[in-house]
């Protein structure tokens, strides 16, 4: 097998074409090892050349949310009374630990999204 790093642009095309080639390579296989080598190099490229910033905690609930067909409603309790989940969703107020925490545990957010400072909202950034 002969992989080696990927350290320019155009190793990186090279590898994708290869991993297009491979995708349905049996695994365990010659070339089912050969393409888990190469997705394991192409993700370490691509998190250094290409790093993605995690998602806002609040655009992250609403998306799990909406994920799962839930609405608004199915955070009481989960995050506190009605009017503190509506603080929450509105950015008036922050996440505590105990939320994050039992986000988490409920709806599987990461507590790495749900640690990050709340963004202002979009309205409040104009104002």
């Amino acid at each position: 097998m002969n992989v080696r790093p990927i350290k320019t642009t155009a190793d990186y095309e090279t590898a994708l074409k290869e991993i297009e080639r491979l995708w349905n390579a049996e695994e365990g296989s010659e070339k089912g090892d050969r393409l888990e080598v190469l997705v394991t190099l192409v993700e370490s490229y691509e998190d250094v050349h290409f790093p993605m910033d995690l998602p806002d905690p609040i655009e992250a609930i609403k998306f799990r949310l909406e994920q799962q067909g839930l609405d608004a409603k199915a955070l009481i309790g989960v995050i506190g009374n009605r009017t503190r989940v509506y603080e929450v969703l509105r950015r008036d107020r922050p996440l505590s630990l105990a939320m994050i925490r039992r986000l988490n545990e409920k709806f599987h957010i990461p507590a790495e999204v749900l640690i990050q400072p709340i963004r202002p909202s979009k309205r409040r950034r104009a104002a």
